[in-house]
């Protein structure tokens, strides 16, 4: 049982260092090397469970089941060999000749193991077992493990020359990877002498520890990067946004809040009165009077002026209130808290205001207000019509005091 041990000790080690992996909790969206690795991590462990049923099944002589698992053993080493291939190229990002040979043997590799596989089911040249049930190797499993190792050699070999022409991350990155393939070739080539030994999987074990250890490390430092960079842009992008949206809700002649504005404010209060969650506030419409006489008599600079000085009346008075420039010359002071509790003082002293300027020959405002009647008003537009209807009222009396 010791080839079983072996085996299952490197697939729960594999299964504890490799979670994240496995689980996909850091490669969820990730880039095609993230996945190519977790494809590799998941194809590993299932060499692990093959290796460890081999074991169990050899001991037991079941000749049927050993077969067919040691099939699956072929099968899974092969398969990490094509994602082995896939990762190294996809991680490193290199468009050289050698990369493409590389492409071509990843492809090629697990082919010839899926040939040979077939052939052995009519003529056993990989492996069979004799009349006692010992395992025998082939020419084709020695020729298997033979390309292996050349593969492995080879991206070790040329990893290992760039690395030196490589300065920073990049130099890590292919030294890394180079220290793997030279590990599974050394392995691979003592599996070869030694096949009644679980070799192969202590070489995947120790590959995979590297990989995990300095590569994929690095693989989440640039998802760190890339994070931030994305955040970067999302933060310069609610910025521009809010600046177009401080720009559409400011009335740019006065710099009080602009009709979008209010069309939103009408639009929030309304689902508070819908859902009960607003139980006072106060609305006061204004006028400016005179302005198109004013724009008719000294031009629309002279009208604009008249607009500034009447919104700065206001915005004094109801200087705890937001204030809304609806139209030309029409103004909506929306009423809370503090201002809402001294409506009555700050609309009289308001209209005395008005009243004064009206008898010195400056601006006057016609206002009007009125208050949320809970249970009675079911919008807010209810509110403002009482509040429009009192500044007509207003607007017609300061008219006959004129």
């Amino acid at each position: 049982m010791t080839y079983a041990n072996t085996a299952i000790l490197a697939f729960l080690v594999h299964l504890i260092v490799h979670f994240d992996a496995i689980r996909n909790i850091h490669y969820r969206n990730e880039t095609a090397s993230g996945k190519a690795y977790r494809a590799l991590v998941c194809t590993i462990l299932l060499f692990y469970v093959s290796d460890a049923l081999w074991g169990v099944l050899y001991e037991a002589r079941l000749i049927p089941a050993l077969y067919a698992d040691t099939v699956l053993y072929f099968s899974s080493m092969a398969a990490s060999l094509f994602f082995w291939g896939r990762f190294v190229i996809l991680y490193l990002h290199e468009k050289s000749r050698f990369m493409r040979l590389l492409s071509a043997a990843t492809c090629l590799a697990p082919a010839f193991f899926g040939f040979a596989l077939v052939v052995n089911l009519f003529l056993p040249v990989m492996f069979w077992f004799d009349g006692e049930g010992v395992y025998c190797a082939g020419f084709l499993r020695h020729a298997a493990l033979l390309v292996q190792v050349l593969m492995f050699l080879a991206v070790s070999a040329y990893l290992f020359i760039t690395a030196r022409r490589t300065e920073g991350r990049g130099k890590a990155r292919h030294t890394a990877i180079g220290i793997v393939g030279a590990v599974m070739a050394a392995m691979v080539v003592l599996q070869a002498f030694f096949p009644m030994q679980p070799l192969y999987a202590v070489a995947c074990l120790l590959g995979s520890c590297i990989l995990h250890t300095f590569v994929i490390s690095d693989m989440k430092e640039d998802r760190r990067i890339e994070l931030e960079e994305l955040f970067r842009i999302q933060d310069e992008q609610e910025k521009e946004l809010g600046s177009a949206k401080h720009l559409a809700y400011t009335d740019s002649l006065t710099g009080v809040k602009s009709s979008h504005a209010y069309v939103e404010r009408e639009k929030e209060v309304d689902r508070s009165i819908a859902d009960d969650r607003i139980h006072e506030f106060g609305v006061v419409v204004f006028d400016v009077n005179n302005l198109k006489i004013t724009n008719d008599s000294h031009g629309h600079d002279a009208g604009d002026l008249l607009i500034r000085t009447a919104c700065r009346m206001i915005c004094r008075q109801f200087k705890h209130s937001p204030v809304f420039r609806i139209g030309g010359d029409e103004f909506v002071a929306f009423l809370e808290g503090e201002d809402y509790r001294n409506r009555k003082t700050l609309l009289a002293e308001f209209e005395d205001q008005v009243e004064s300027n009206l008898r010195l020959g400056e601006v006057t405002v016609a206002s009007g207000m009125a208050v949320f009647r809970r249970g009675h008003d079911n919008s807010f537009r209810r509110v403002f019509e009482r509040a429009d209807q009192r500044m007509y009222d207003r607007k017609g009396l300061l008219k006959s005091m004129e």
